[in-house]
């Protein structure tokens, strides 16, 4: 049973070492790198929620969701839309539908509307990141034929 935990005292150090592979490596930050930026978006009136996901009680990834992202060039459908920000497996856990599993869980919580309402959720990969774009893809989402910093953007109506 995939769930989303909030990253913890106890829990922090299990996230900093999720890592995925080495090939995958320029696809997505650190889960460190990412617990920074959220500090830094909830600091400048950003809504930052950052989860452990877990598979029973093993931590297997991260995902980084956002809401108002501030401080930050965004692209057009950026403002006021929830984002999926980062979204990782760990090397170990790969191919198990783990990340499917945490999708579901990701938007199920984006559409209570944590941090107030919205008609959008985004995210952006890079266009050799097929294995992201097939999920985002099979989740309904749609390239808007963006490209921002080299990545295209996808979104999804809630």
């Amino acid at each position: 049973m995939i769930s989303l935990r909030k990253v913890t005292l106890e829990n922090r150090q299990d996230i900093f070492d999720l890592e995925v592979s080495e090939a995958q490596r320029h696809f997505v930050a650190s889960n460190l790198a990412s617990l920074a930026t959220c500090y830094v978006l909830a600091t400048n009136g950003g809504h930052p929620f950052p989860f452990a996901i877990y598979s029973d009680e093993q931590a297997v990834g991260f995902v980084m969701l956002t809401y108002r992202i501030t401080g930050y060039d965004l692209p057009s459908i950026g403002l006021d839309s929830y984002c999926i920000l980062r979204l990782m497996i760990d090397k170990k856990f790969q191919n198990r539908g783990y990340g499917r599993e945490a999708m579901k869980r990701c938007l199920e919580f984006i559409r209570t509307f944590p941090a107030g309402p919205a008609q959008f959720c985004w995210t952006s990969y890079e266009a050799e990141n097929i294995v992201a774009k097939k999920l985002y893809d099979s989740f309904g989402f749609q390239e808007n034929g963006e490209i921002f910093y080299g990545e295209s953007i996808s979104i999804l109506r809630l």
